[in-house]
């Protein structure tokens, strides 16, 4: 795996709103230069090896998204993981030049192949967000099966080599250029690559190895999870080929958010409203948190729109755990309709109230007497 932490777009040469085309074209481009067979430079397999990663995330449009939004961290975490090991590398490179990093061709034959990776989603409430939780998740996945021992062949029978591609799984054709070798191949159309044919399928799966099983999933959700991460379970998803190791499975996660309550980051943003009474004297209100309500104390001279944050009462950091702040935004509702005597009322205690009435606590303070030393 690359140990680099270049910024991938810079690796491949695009800028950070090229399409898929481009970024697919740039690769291309890349790995042809850096072929061994090419390229005389001594770091090129290590530079191979870090446009492929590079690759790897950005062809990827939710991988992509985690990456321009929290870089390598979002990309190597739990909840947008890449994998970038030699089985996966190999197979872009393959793609490309019909040989493996290692320098083995189709001869080899088929592989045992990680299964496919499953896809499942669940909904939980931001209370459960902010104290983590455990789900049970069904989720349907291929099992080995039980009949046939995952070989695909009925009871008593084997597979055979396919004759076409002599268990190679594919054909190939080898020719050479200014370049250097370059070698086309192709899936064998007798086994479909499989490398081997069953003369007598397994009725139970039908040949394949593999049943189609609901399985029981016990999914821990950590305390902080953002609405849209993805939790990685391994080796929940697909049975592999030929004995190879299962996939995953990838949860989405999706917080339903709760009424009133906004979220930012760690920080969570509520509103109190305030009469002009409350306000000048300063009155207790309610606000809703994930917990339930809290009862918080404004203090007397509450402005609008003034913020006042309650520590420690907002979400867990997924990465420290310490929780973020209550951030409590106050709205002050000005009356809009005085009779003659209200209105008097008011203009009489504005007389008396004077210019001292409005001083802030600022205003008492260091940046007060400078601003009354140049007065």
């Amino acid at each position: 795996m690359a140990t680099t932490e270049q910024d991938y777009y810079e690796l491949l040469g695009v800028s950070r709103d090229a399409s898929h085309s481009e970024i697919k074209s740039a690769f291309r481009r890349l790995a042809r230069e850096l072929h061994p067979d090419v390229s005389a430079e001594p770091d090129a397999d290590r530079r191979f090896r870090a446009v492929a990663e590079a690759y790897e995330v950005l062809s990827d449009p939710e991988r992509r998204r985690a990456y321009d939004r929290f870089g390598h961290a979002g990309v190597r975490g739990g909840f947008a993981p890449v994998d970038t090991d030699f089985g996966s590398l190999s197979d872009v490179f393959a793609a490309f030049f019909g040989e493996t990093l290692f320098g083995q061709g189709p001869s080899a034959g088929p592989r045992p192949a990680r299964g496919p990776d499953v896809g499942a989603h669940v909904e939980i409430d931001l209370a459960e967000a902010a104290t983590g939780t455990t789900l049970a998740v069904q989720v349907r996945v291929a099992q080995s099966c039980e009949a046939c021992a995952g070989t695909g062949a009925a009871p008593g029978t084997s597979p055979v080599t396919c004759p076409g591609c002599g268990g190679a799984g594919v054909v190939q054709q080898v020719s050479r250029t200014v370049l250097g070798q370059i070698v086309r191949s192709g899936t064998c159309p007798r086994c479909d690559g499989a490398g081997r044919i069953v003369e007598s399928p397994c009725e139970r799966c039908e040949g394949d190895g593999r049943t189609l099983e609901d399985a029981p999933l016990e999914l821990e959700i950590p305390a902080g999870i953002h609405d849209g991460q993805r939790i990685r379970v391994r080796g929940a998803g697909h049975a592999g080929t030929l004995g190879g190791p299962r996939g995953d499975v990838y949860v989405s996660v999706n917080v339903r958010p709760l009424e009133g309550v906004e979220r930012e980051g760690d920080d969570l943003r509520v509103r109190a409203s305030l009469t002009m009474t409350e306000a000048a004297l300063g009155a207790s209100v309610s606000v809703p948190t994930p917990e339930g309500p809290l009862e918080i104390e404004l203090p007397p001279g509450t402005q609008p729109g003034a913020i006042h944050a309650v520590r420690s009462r907002g979400m867990p950091s997924l990465e420290t755990g310490r929780r973020g702040d209550l951030l409590v935004q106050v709205d002050v509702r000005i009356p809009s309709r005085l009779t003659a005597e209200q209105r008097a009322e008011v203009l009489r205690l504005e007389g008396e109230l004077g210019a001292d009435a409005y001083r802030s606590d600022d205003d008492d303070g260091f940046l007060g007497r400078l601003k009354s030393a140049f007065r």
